[in-house]
């Protein structure tokens, strides 16, 4: 390409279009992780089901749009093993491209993200 003003304008419009998509790129991969829980937090010593005093055995993470549209909503349940079996995807209707649903033993969840 020659070097004149319009080549020159062109190539800058075409390397800001190519750092938006990078920055595009990166966010997305961001939003596919999960916030690891807090250092030092402790998971809940009973299953998060109302009435159940078993010990949670797996956590259970949903992140779906959130109902307006403006964001992600991040649930998070501590299961019991029978509890777990029960649980599926419940918000697949707000379901976006950083869905999430996702299920790991309560001992490695803390070292889980969603990478």
């Amino acid at each position: 390409m020659a070097d004149t003003k319009e080549g020159r304008e062109k190539q800058a419009a075409d390397e800001e279009r190519r750092q938006r998509e990078r920055e595009i790129e990166e966010a997305q991969t961001r939003s596919e992780e999960l916030e690891p829980p807090r250092e030092g937090e402790e998971p809940p010593r009973e299953c998060h089901r109302r009435g159940c005093e078993e010990s949670p055995s797996f956590v259970v993470r949903e992140r779906y749009q959130e109902d307006t549209g403006h964001g992600a909503v991040v649930a998070t349940a501590y299961l019991c093993r029978d509890h777990t079996e029960e649980e599926g995807p419940t918000n697949l209707e707000n379901a976006y491209s950083g869905y999430v649903f996702r299920v790991d033993p309560v001992e490695t969840a803390s070292d889980a993200n969603m990478g």
